[in-house]
């Protein structure tokens, strides 16, 4: 699940915009991403393992209470929810490779009654649909991989053989400095995104404190393979200032290559993957509604599972937004990416902030100290969340992220506004039967 919802519209169709802003410098965006996520995710394990039974949601009602749980809780299902309209809006733009003369929202649209269908089928018909989802765009990005280093170091003949200089041609390798490093960093942490949808899941995995290290340390190593190698063999193959907004780079360079069968081959592969992508959204919506809901801080409906194992209203709810976010691609087709992609940047930010503070606020409430932990306690949690502060404030202060960020600003005031006026009851160690480490 983490994979399936970390590998979307955030490598096809996000690396568009973040090469655009840093170059082919902005590998360097993924790496120290990739260094705050592996310490978000860290923290996740070492507090399932000293807690066990509790998921994400539980770790931050536990350390600052069901107020702020609430907020975050509903700003994650908000965050999803907002990632599965980028996602099956990123599947009508593929489609238009195909069909360039229908319109992007009615493409989009159609995508997403296509995902709804697949969410009110039974659980296991669902699951099938993810596996082959998910194994088809890993299978893919790896022959992208391969293919896209042969053709750059000449194994592959192809239409030009001077590939390797569109690493010093064009401005060189740091276009636009260390500031366009840092400017993409939001788009980057949305692209990584999701990979604490394993926080969710942990109440159902069994050995969590055997398993959790061992799947935590691969999802890390692989999100972060997968998306800057690619990127590295993108800004070689093509000039990083020629990588369009229209088509996904990954088909771009096919095509550029003259490789256009198999530009078409890589189109079918990006649909399903950003539509898997779609779908890891919609569930961990849908778990989110059912945390919030079985702990009153939804309304009960949400918790309602159908015989046929379908959160019934949280699938309806998602449905809703899906269909009707589509619209926002016919009255602005041009700018849908960068007004949508941004919100889910800030308020994963947000989640990973909670995440990491929560660590340490429960460190010392631990009754011993667990054998896989976050290291460099707690310099390096604090560092990942001041970063993570900063690049919100960043996003907060950039002209163009205006709109993104009333957006964002408007969402938060009305939860907190809300998890005022629910006034739930605390929860603290004493009610779960914990007594804090002095």
């Amino acid at each position: 699940m983490a994979i399936g919802g970390a590998i979307g519209t955030g490598i096809f169709k996000g690396t568009s915009e973040t090469v655009s802003i840093a170059g082919p410098a902005v590998i360097f965006s993924y790496l120290f991403a990739g260094i705050l996520l592996l310490v978000v995710m860290s923290a996740i394990a070492e507090m399932a393992i000293a807690y066990p039974g509790l998921n994400m949601k539980g770790f931050i009602r536990l350390a600052f209470g069901a107020r702020v749980s609430f907020v975050i809780g509903w700003l994650y299902c908000f965050m999803w929810l907002t990632v599965c309209v980028i996602e099956v809006i990123a599947a009508g733009s593929f489609l238009q490779y195909w069909f360039p003369s229908m319109s992007l929202w009615l493409l989009s649209f159609i995508s997403a009654i296509f995902i709804v269908a697949i969410n009110f089928m039974n659980v296991k018909k669902y699951g099938e649909f993810e596996f082959w989802f998910a194994g088809i765009k890993i299978t893919m990005i790896v022959l992208f991989i391969i293919l896209g280093a042969s053709i750059l170091f000449g194994m592959i003949p192809s239409n030009d053989t001077h590939y390797l200089q569109n690493y010093s041609q064009h401005q060189g390798f740091f276009p636009n400095g260390w500031s366009g490093v840092f400017s993409a960093l939001l788009i980057v942490i949305f692209s990584y995104g999701g990979s604490e949808l394993i926080g969710l899941t942990l109440t159902e995995t069994k050995d969590a404190e055997k398993v959790l290290p061992k799947v935590i340390k691969g999802v890390i190593w692989r999100i972060v393979i997968f998306y800057t190698v690619p990127i590295l063999i993108i800004c070689g193959l093509i000039p990083w200032d020629e990588v369009g907004n229209q088509d996904s780079p990954f088909v771009q360079v096919l095509s550029a290559v003259g490789f256009p069968g198999s530009a078409h081959i890589m189109n079918f592969v990006l649909i399903t993957a950003v539509l898997s992508a779609a779908n890891s959204g919609i569930y961990g919506c849908t778990r989110m509604l059912y945390s919030l809901a079985a702990e009153g801080e939804a309304p009960k409906q949400f918790s309602f599972v159908a015989k046929n194992g379908v959160p019934l209203y949280s699938v309806i709810l998602s449905a809703i937004v899906l269909v009707g976010g589509t619209f926002v691609a016919y009255f602005s087709p041009d700018r849908v990416f960068g007004y949508l992609m941004a919100i889910p940047g800030f308020t994963v930010s947000l989640v990973w902030i909670a995440i990491c503070l929560a660590q340490v606020k429960l460190r010392k409430t631990y009754r011993e100290l667990p054998h896989f932990r976050v290291w460099g306690f707690p310099y390096v949690t604090a560092f990942t969340a001041v970063a993570l502060i900063v690049s919100c404030v960043v996003f907060a202060f950039s002209e163009e992220n205006r709109l993104s960020i009333f957006v964002c600003l408007g969402i938060l005031i009305i939860l907190v506004i809300c998890s005022v006026m629910t006034g739930k009851k605390e929860t603290n160690l004493q009610s779960l039967g914990r007594k804090p480490v002095k």
